[in-house]
């Protein structure tokens, strides 16, 4: 299915959208606008106040359609004001795409926390396959006016993700971009499990013969303190950390780990002035936007014996994907996303 722009929807498994809850999304306009340049303007149909999020430099697009389910929703676009120079809202452009979501947070008691959002053109079905394969459901498939469904769930370990079915909302209308979305990192106590769990959901996007995933996993201790939760950390583009990472500091947020070396690129972790988490990253010289080998005799990272483990848990119909004895650790959502993740 084709959105507005007639663009296509992503293909199953790949990450097509990010949002944020935020105590403050004023304070997050100001952030963010300042360190990745974006303007912001009401969602279309959007009756909780989220804001979209636009890249400088998008390209042109058509607006959405209204949903005439919220009479709220301004009638006429009009153009941003910088979110530097004002803190009222401002209806959608009508000649950018948008790269990211602010949302305010409904309960105080939950996580500020940016969640990755995976593509489906059927949510139902995944869902299924989600609960199939040992995770958890926290929001069933939910209609988003015309814009699409979405769903919210957890793998066995808790980490949280969200599923969505574009109707006129495909997602990103930019990524792999400074200042657009460029990878997300799963970081569980489990690895293999995760290939595991994942592939059996996205097996053409991780391990297909045509796969370009941005989409990796890796060992929570390798980063974060043991006590931390499974996560998911999302990557922000930069074509200077060092730079970025002032800017982060002189707008109030902390720089929770010094830039580091990983298959993909330059790494820093960071959480901004409300201490939501994520990480930007800055790619080195021909490393492309896909995951590379870690090892230098690593041929690939998507090893075989993993493939096998995905096409076993599809054709099983995801059994055993529980841990040992079949139990699941799945975490509410607010446990899995304390501290940011």
């Amino acid at each position: 299915m084709a959105d507005e722009t007639g663009a296509a929807a992503y293909p199953e498994g790949v990450p097509c959208w990010v949002d944020a809850q935020l105590p403050d999304v004023e304070a997050g306009k100001r952030f963010y606008g300042e360190l990745f340049g974006w303007t912001f303007a009401v969602a279309p149909g959007d009756g909780a106040r989220e804001l979209w999020a636009y890249a400088p430099g998008t390209p042109a697009a058509p607006p959405a359609p209204e949903a005439p389910s919220v009479p709220s929703v301004p009638s006429a676009p009009e153009a941003p004001r910088s979110p530097a120079a004002s803190t009222t809202r401002t209806p959608a452009p009508t000649s950018l795409t948008p790269v990211a979501a602010l949302a305010p947070k409904p309960d105080g008691r939950f996580p500020t926390v940016w969640t990755v959002h995976f593509a489906t053109p059927d949510a139902v079905a995944l869902t299924a396959r989600i609960t199939a394969a040992g995770g958890q459901v926290i929001t069933p498939p939910t209609p988003v006016g015309h814009l699409g469904t979405a769903v919210l769930a957890t793998d066995p370990e808790g980490a949280v993700f969200g599923i969505w079915q574009a109707g006129t909302h495909r997602g990103f209308g930019r990524r792999h971009e400074p200042g657009t979305f460029a990878w997300a990192e799963l970081y569980t106590r489990d690895t293999e499990a995760a290939n595991s769990f994942y592939a059996y959901l996205f097996h053409d996007a991780l391990f297909g013969p045509d796969a370009a995933p941005d989409f990796g996993r890796a060992a929570l201790t390798d980063v974060f303190p043991a006590e931390m939760p499974p996560h998911f950390l999302i990557h922000f583009g930069t074509d200077d950390c060092e730079a970025a990472l002032g800017t982060v500091g002189r707008l109030g947020g902390r720089v929770r780990t010094d830039p580091f070396e990983t298959s993909y690129g330059n790494v820093a972790v960071v959480t901004d002035n409300q201490g939501a988490s994520f990480a930007l990253l800055q790619r080195g010289d021909g490393n492309g936007w896909r995951e590379a080998p870690q090892e230098a005799d690593q041929a690939q990272q998507r090893p075989d014996d993993l493939r096998q483990q995905g096409d076993e848990q599809r054709k099983s119909g995801g059994e055993d994907q529980r841990g040992p004895g079949g139990r699941s650790d799945a975490r509410t959502a607010a446990d899995q996303r304390e501290d940011g993740g």
